[in-house]
This record gives C-alpha cells, sequence and structure tokens, in this order.
C-alpha cells in the first residue's frame, strides 16, 4: 500500500499537484483526467520517477523509502523503457542491477515469458516487434524485477483494439497492485477504484461509476 501524505509537485515555480492525502490500497486503481490535469505526475510519483516537492509518498511497510523497490513503471511508448536490441537481452538488464545468480535471472525470465506466452520472442531483435509485442516485453521487464505494484501511463494509446484486449486480457491476471492511467475509459469500469484528477487537484475518489460519470460531464460543459 502506498501513502501520499501531504504531497505537492512544483515545476518551474508553477504548481502541477497540490494537496494530495490518500492511501491506495486496492488491487485496480484507475486514474482520469484531462490533458495536464496532473495525473502522469501523480503516476510517476508512485515509483520515484517523480520526487515531491512537499510532503511523503512511501510504501506503508518500508518508510526508509524504497518505491522502485517495490513499483514498476509501464510508459506510454513502451521504446522509451526498452533499452537492449534483443528481448533476452533487455530482459537481463534490470536483474544484472540486482547482481542475482544467473540461474535466477534465467528462471525468472522463463517463468514471466511462460506466462505471457512470449517465450517465442526471447531471440528476437525488438525493432522486429509488433506494437502489441513490444508493450508486453516492455511489462515482462517489469515483472521480472518482482514488484508489489505496477504503474501504467496510458498503456493502451499506441495499440490497436486486438492488442489492446491482450493486455488488458494480461492485466486482468496479474497478481500485483495495478494503477492505470488512461483515457480510455472502458477499460476502468470494472476496477476498484478511480481518481479523478483537475488543475492538479484531486476532485474525485471512489466507484468507477460516478466518478468516470463526473468527468465525463466535466469534460463536456
Amino acid at each position: 500500500m502506498i501513502t501520499l501524505a501531504g504531497v505537492g509537485v512544483e515545476k518551474e515555480g508553477r504548481p502541477v499537484l497540490a494537496g494530495l492525502e490518500l492511501r491506495i490500497a486496492e488491487r485496480r486503481v484507475g486514474v482520469v483526467g484531462r490533458n495536464g490535469s496532473g495525473k502522469s505526475t501523480f503516476a510517476r510519483l508512485l515509483n520515484g520517477l517523480e520526487k515531491p516537492t512537499t510532503g511523503t509518498v512511501i510504501w506503508s511497510d518500508d518508510p526508509n523509502g524504497g518505491l522502485r523497490r517495490h513499483v514498476g513503471f509501464v510508459f506510454q511508448n513502451p521504446e522509451h523503457q526498452i533499452v537492449y536490441p534483443i528481448v533476452q537481452e533487455d530482459l537481463e538488464f534490470g536483474l544484472k542491477n540486482l547482481k542475482l545468480p544467473a540461474a535466477v535471472m534465467r528462471d525468472r525470465i522463463d517463468e514471466v515469458l511462460d506466462r505471457l506466452d512470449l517465450a517465442h520472442l526471447r531471440d528476437r531483435f525488438t525493432h522486429q516487434l509488433s506494437g502489441g509485442e513490444l508493450q508486453l516485453v516492455a511489462l515482462a521487464g517489469v515483472l521480472v524485477m518482482q514488484p508489489r505494484m505496477i504503474v501504467f501511463d496510458e498503456p493502451t494509446t499506441l495499440l490497436d483494439l486486438r492488442n489492446t484486449n491482450l493486455l488488458m486480457k494480461v492485466v486482468t491476471g496479474l497478481e500485483q497492485q495495478v494503477v492505470m492511467v488512461s483515457h480510455d475509459l472502458g477499460l476502468l469500469k470494472d476496477f476498484d477504484r478511480v481518481l479523478h484528477f483537475a488543475d492538479g487537484r484531486l476532485v474525485g475518489d471512489g466507484q468507477p461509476g460516478p466518478i468516470i460519470d463526473d468527468y465525463v460531464a466535466r469534460s463536456l460543459a
């Protein structure tokens, strides 16, 4: 569970987020808001990609910090996080930084590739993969690190309907907590909780139905 207490973020002297007080304990949490509302900044706070100007963001049973140890992040564009040209090498990258034994690395990679049905891509060049395959490989790179939460920032923006459905099927089966920022409101209708950001503040927090309806109404006003 992540706790945000008194969190604010300023960039170039301008407030981007302000007054955040919340805990994230649910299994599936969606995040909605117009462009520039602060939702992506919020998502990046959850694993330490963004640092708060004020307040604290902590994993609740690790008060010393360690967000990146517990929280993985999947970017909108998988090319922003895939580093190496071959799938196997890319999946090894984060594990090598942990200095894990070769056998442990191999077992983790094998397990994740099998779970995502990606074993046939192990030796493929990443530039030869489809958009859906790239997004799943990016997710695999997060999963091998065994995080307790995974944050997705607009993961379906570059995907067609088939690959969106494929990715969401995988997301539904994940053991980890999931926080997903998305403009595709239909993806969030079965989530446990949805957060609505507007003008850098949390203006809605609750069940998907009423929060999404309010977001749509505000967007059309």
